[in-house]
């Protein structure tokens, strides 16, 4: 007996429930932020140790907002892993290098616009961290094994649509014709009268003569 395996993914993906909190997370942050530095401006202020400022707030909450909507499927998911990964580890180097860890800093012009200080690249390393753990996450999957001989027995189960066809030998019936019966009309009759007298009045005629 032949048995056939096949793997599918099996409902809710762990990886789409952390991308989901993750979101969630952010957005929260992000809102307790704002209650902090205001909606606009450049004012900063700190939420648990970690500097923050409208800007700030903002990538906070456009992270959030997408961690939401790509959790609604599981490669989604994974690809917000993926951003969370480059997004946040470029935002870690770059606050080294404007901590002066990293002492080369290319982009220096640009100045501190999201008002990073020393908690906030640990912070971000562990988000970009996060970020890789989603994108390799694997998937729950199962195995569904069919019996191929079962699965054969179904196709034949299943009736086939009834064709009907006309037997050669049998001719079909004739359509019957209905017949319908004209009375005679006055003058056919007037005439069928008239003929008999005329033969009559010939017959008289030639004895006569």
């Amino acid at each position: 007996m032949t048995h056939r395996v096949t793997v599918k993914v099996a409902g809710l993906q762990p990886v789409q429930v952390l991308a989901a909190l993750t979101g969630i997370a952010f957005i929260a942050i992000g809102v307790v932020g704002f209650t902090r530095t205001g909606g606009t401006g450049n004012d900063h202020a700190f939420v648990l140790g970690f500097a923050v400022n409208p800007m700030h707030n903002a990538v906070h909450v456009v992270f959030g907002v997408l961690g939401l909507l790509m959790a609604m499927r599981s490669g989604l998911a994974r690809l917000y892993g993926w951003l969370l990964f480059l997004g946040y580890g470029a935002v870690f180097v770059w606050g080294l290098m404007i901590s002066g860890v990293i002492t080369v800093n290319p982009v220096s012009d640009l100045g501190n616009p999201l008002a990073l200080n020393t908690n906030d690249n640990w912070l971000h390393l562990g988000i970009a961290v996060l970020g890789l753990f989603l994108a390799v996450l694997p998937a729950r999957r199962k195995l569904i094994e069919v019996d191929e001989a079962d699965e054969a027995d179904e196709r034949r189960d299943v009736p086939e649509p009834r064709v009907e066809e006309m037997d050669p030998t049998v001719s079909p019936r004739p359509a019957t014709t209905k017949h319908t019966t004209t009375a005679p009309s006055p003058a056919d009759t007037s005439d069928t009268e008239r003929l008999p007298k005329q033969k009559k009045d010939e017959s008289t005629h030639t004895i006569k003569s």
